[in-house]
């Protein structure tokens, strides 16, 4: 078809048309409004599986705020992150922010000094500050909780008085540490205790409600905890029709039909679907053949990049576990069945699970039982080692 191609599978990839998610985007702009009329506002957690939008959903918030006028900063941690360089970068770009509108030296002295024991306590190869051996022992600190709210406190006293409002928009939330998870959850509670203007809008896997619970018990009353998921069938209908229609190209019901199946909802499947049929169309009305016709090469696309990169950073102990899992049968199940299929006992196999929930490969749906954080990842086991056969 000689048409440009609407439709963008990718990471956080914004889509030609946003799909299923007007509720969200609605209450996340009341709160928005709240932080900027001064109402106590609660920060904000959005959690679902791999590819249902989170990152999307998180940056069309984060655009809204702009529209407001907030002062926002968006990071992304992942296993890798040095945390401390990613909050430091964070605070000192709003400050420098606050600082162009309103100078208030002590209150600025007071953030430095704060940002100054943070990296001397916490990451003491940085070289952001020159300090004497005398200067670092007045800064040192043992605790990055105390450390960190006084960050939070001396920015948040910093908007307070020069009448701007803050929000800090983190995807990836669950590769955080837990002391570090911690420690920001204490920062925002006292700043906000404080009538600061400040709040977070995060994201990240299923297993990050049970790690903020395990971190401080009063996060669920800190944040609005929202879970995303696939979308409904007439939201899923629009995505997949509504970026064609711009072009004058149209889907017959039977079309759609299919590819909702095949798909199952998912908005990173339907993009990834749609944009191979697209790239095969030869005319202006995509029928239900051609979408059998495609199938094969998306589920080969899907298989050699989407899945695949997931599946080889597992060792061979974690494949084991999760070809276990699939043997299962219907997921969630146990670990209990897990270590049963392995021949092993639940003790034994425990610590892979562990290195499974923290890679972001699986997820626990409640206490005992486990789940793939990838939709449709069972069925791409199944294809990979011939347990559909």
């Amino acid at each position: 078809m000689n048409k440009p191609n609407p439709y963008r599978p990718g990471a956080g990839l914004m889509p030609v048309y946003l799909a299923g998610r007007t509720e969200e985007i609605r209450h996340a702009e009341m709160l928005l409004d709240a932080l900027v009329s001064g109402i106590p506002t609660q920060s904000v957690i959005y959690s679902g599986l791999r590819g249902v939008g989170k990152t999307v959903l998180l940056n069309t918030i984060e655009e809204k705020a702009e529209l407001k006028g907030i002062l926002h900063v968006h990071f992304e941690v992942d296993a890798k992150s040095d945390f401390i360089a990613l909050i430091n970068n964070a605070v000192k770009k709003i400050a420098r922010s606050i600082s162009a509108k309103v100078l208030m030296q002590d209150v600025v002295q007071n953030l430095l000094d704060a940002l100054k024991s943070l990296f001397v306590s916490f990451n003491p190869g940085d070289g952001t500050f020159s300090l004497s051996a005398q200067e670092r022992a007045f800064y040192l600190s043992d605790s990055l909780t105390a450390t960190l709210t006084d960050v939070f406190v001396s920015l948040g006293e910093m908007a307070k008085r020069a009448n701007v409002h803050i929000c800090f928009f983190v995807d990836e939330i669950q590769f955080m540490k837990s002391e570090e998870l911690s420690a920001l959850i204490a920062a925002l509670h006292r700043s906000n205790q404080l009538g600061h203007p400040i709040m977070l809008v995060g994201t990240g896997l299923p297993k990050i409600l049970k790690s903020l619970g395990d971190a401080k018990s009063y996060s669920e009353r800190l944040f609005e905890y929202h879970t995303i998921g696939s979308l409904d069938d007439e939201s899923a209908k629009n995505a997949i029709a509504e970026p064609a229609k711009k072009l004058g190209v149209s889907y017959t019901d039977d079309a759609i039909e299919q590819i909702l199946v095949k798909t199952g909802n998912y908005p990173y499947f339907i993009q990834q679907f749609c944009k191979i049929i697209w790239g095969r169309a030869d005319q202006d009305e995509i029928d239900a053949e051609m979408v059998e016709q495609t199938e094969k090469e998306y589920l080969r696309q899907l298989d050699e990049g989407f899945f695949r990169v997931r599946y080889e950073r597992c060792t061979e102990n974690e494949k084991n576990f999760i070809r276990a899992m699939v043997e299962c049968g219907a997921l969630p199940c146990t670990i209990a069945n897990v270590a049963k299929n392995l021949g092993s006992r639940v003790q034994s196999v425990s610590p892979v699970r562990a290195q499974l929930i923290n890679k972001g490969i699986i997820y626990a749906v409640r206490h005992s039982e486990l789940d793939f954080t990838v939709p449709a990842f069972d069925q791409f086991l199944k294809r990979e080692l011939g347990l559909d056969e």
